[in-house]
C-alpha cells in the first residue's frame, strides 16, 4: 500500500471541494491497477463522489442546509452557530470514499469528481489521507 497525505484548505464558509486532480496525480505516480481509498480524518467532514460546476455542488449544501440546519437545536452546541450539524453531516456523507483505478488512471464516471465536504467554517485545514491498494 502507498499513502500520501495532501492539505486541503476549504476556507471560512460551508465548503464543497474538489480534490479530483491531487488523486489523479497520486495513482498516475502508482500506476497499474487498484483501488484508492480517499479519507478525511476529521469528525465534521466528509468525502463525496459528487458531479461539480453545475449546481451540484450548491445543491448539495442547500440540501444539507434543510437536513441541518444551522441553528441552536443541536446539543454539541461549542464553536459557531450550528456547529454540532457539522457533527452530524459524517453519517449522512462519510469521511470516506473507494475508487477503483486501472492501468495508473481514476475510475469515474463520466461526471464524477472526488469532493471533500465541509460545513464547519471553525476549522479551515483539512488533511486528507489517499491510500493506494494495489497487487504490485
Amino acid at each position: 500500500m502507498r499513502s500520501q497525505v495532501i492539505e486541503v484548505r476549504t476556507g471560512s464558509r460551508e465548503r464543497v471541494h474538489d480534490i479530483t486532480a491531487e488523486c489523479a496525480r497520486f495513482v498516475e505516480e502508482c500506476g497499474g491497477d487498484g483501488l484508492l481509498n480517499v479519507f478525511v480524518p476529521h469528525a465534521t467532514a466528509g468525502v463525496a463522489l459528487i458531479e461539480l460546476g453545475a449546481g451540484s455542488d450548491d445543491d448539495l449544501l442547500a440540501a444539507l442546509g434543510d437536513l441541518l440546519p444551522a441553528d441552536d437545536r443541536w446539543r454539541h452546541a461549542h464553536g459557531s452557530p450550528g456547529h454540532g450539524r457539522s457533527h452530524v453531516m459524517p453519517a449522512l456523507i462519510p469521511p470516506y470514499a473507494t475508487v477503483p483505478v486501472i492501468g495508473g488512471r481514476l475510475a469515474l464516471g463520466t461526471w464524477q469528481s472526488i469532493a471533500i465536504v465541509d460545513l464547519n467554517v471553525d476549522n479551515r485545514e483539512r488533511s486528507v489521507r489517499l491510500s493506494y491498494l494495489s497487487e504490485s
